[in-house]
């Protein structure tokens, strides 16, 4: 038996948390640079508003609904998502953290010792007691199937729904379009039309062999878990990094290399941050700027240039000197960017990596250093500090490029200074 532990519009949640005056209010939460809308609240999504809208095209539509609305605040939602993590490792010996508001559970022989459906209620309850959280429980005996029954366990007022039985199993693929099964696209949905295939149960009646051959080994494995055979386990262990990239639509556009020198050193410190806390070392660095994709009117341009280091590396001031040198060879003057950023490519463990037999030992980075530099960025997260490169909020040159979060509210967990206060 899997469970799957959904939170419920998890962003929005997490912005109505900590402002009791917002329960019941429609709120949307944007994207970088506050573009469009990736989370609603019930009330939002009651109101007919889309994800993925341009905020700068229903703005006026929000203000005379009532909708309030707010920039990713992603210390806060990250901060959250570790708590009802921590809170769900002790209902389950194994746990996978499958999103940011997403957890498989293992729940293999509970139903010998428990009522499922208690149970759910259980898990439930405590996530909300601990974190104030709502989430949806499914519970069934493959991945899949707790998929569609946590999708059923959202519009049920328990907000829990276990699928146990054959019997259950058969409703409830019934009434559920091949397009909503787990893992299965629009683009697949309609090739399985063709087929004459409509519904989940037809997926799961075809016979598999076909469905290997005609399609793919993952579809074949995807119709057995929604017969109740168990195909995809648990992954409790992170996936080695094949890559970091670090990068973001600017606040505005940039045109001056000196401004885009800033934001390329920001994301490489983000990126080298990421590589020393999972204890990797880069063999090789992409850099890659471009215009607006959006805008007729303007002139486009995308840039892309790679570099292999001699030897792979983790220390920010290499990368850094290595990213500027190479973004001077893609840039362009006269041109309005958009956007910048950093992919740090051929990871591997900084105990396991082929030295070259020519390579000057002492030039191999210095990780004190780095300890350092990570732990002052942490301290300081208004500016990122890189030698020459350093950018500070006093130096209002450099905000150009800087991603915009002008609803932002504040980090209530994370930052001493920004707590709830209580009158």
């Amino acid at each position: 038996m899997f469970a799957l532990v959904d939170c419920n519009n998890f962003y929005a949640s997490c912005e109505r948390l900590f402002r009791p005056d917002l329960i019941g209010v429609p709120i949307v939460v944007l994207s970088n640079n506050d573009g469009c809308i990736i989370a609603r609240s019930a009330e939002a999504k009651a109101l007919g508003i889309k994800m993925g809208a341009p905020f700068h095209q229903c703005r006026a539509d929000l203000e005379l609904a009532g909708v309030r609305w707010f920039s990713s605040n992603y210390a806060l939602y990250g901060d959250l998502s570790s708590r009802v993590m921590t809170v769900l490792e002790g209902k389950s010996p194994r746990l996978e953290v499958y999103s940011i508001d997403e957890a498989f559970l293992d729940f293999t022989g509970f139903e010998r010792h428990f009522d499922l459906m208690a149970y759910g209620q259980d898990v439930r309850e405590s996530v909300y007691r601990w974190t104030g959280i709502r989430v949806g429980v499914g519970i069934a005996p493959t991945k899949t199937l707790a998929k569609l029954a946590n999708h059923l366990a959202k519009r049920s007022e328990s907000g829990v729904a276990v699928l146990d039985s054959p019997e259950r199993i058969q409703e409830a693929l019934d009434k559920l379009e091949v397009s909503g099964v787990w893992g299965v696209g629009r683009k697949l949905s309609e090739k399985l039309r063709v087929e004459g295939i409509y519904t989940a149960l037809q997926l799961s009646q075809a016979d598999t062999a076909w469905l290997k051959k005609r399609f793919s080994v993952v579809l074949e494995k995807t119709a057995r878990e929604l017969r109740g055979l168990s195909c995809l386990s648990l992954e409790e262990d992170i996936p080695a990094r094949q890559q970091i990239i670090s990068s973001r639509s600017f606040g505005q556009r940039v045109t001056d290399l000196r401004e885009l020198q800033a934001a390329i050193s920001h994301h490489v410190v983000r990126a080298g941050e990421k590589l020393r806390q999972d204890g990797l070392k880069a063999g090789g660095l992409q850099v890659f700027i471009r215009t607006g994709r959006f805008n007729p009117n303007e002139a486009q341009y995308s840039g892309s240039v790679n570099h292999r280091f001699v030897e792979p590396t983790s220390d920010s001031l290499e990368i850094a000197r290595t990213a500027n040198r190479l973004l001077i060879h893609i840039w362009k003057p006269g041109y309005r960017y958009a956007k910048a950023g950093v992919m740090l490519v051929d990871l591997d463990h900084h105990k396991i990596h082929q030295g070259d037999l020519f390579n000057d030992p002492s030039k191999a980075g210095n990780p004190q250093l780095m300890t350092t530099l990570d732990q002052l960025n942490q301290r300081f997260p208004g500016g990122v500090c890189l030698g020459r490169s350093a950018v500070r909020k006093a130096d209002k040159s450099m905000e150009a490029w800087r991603m915009s979060r002008n609803y932002l509210s504040p980090a209530y967990t994370t930052n001493w200074n920004e707590l709830p206060v209580v009158r």
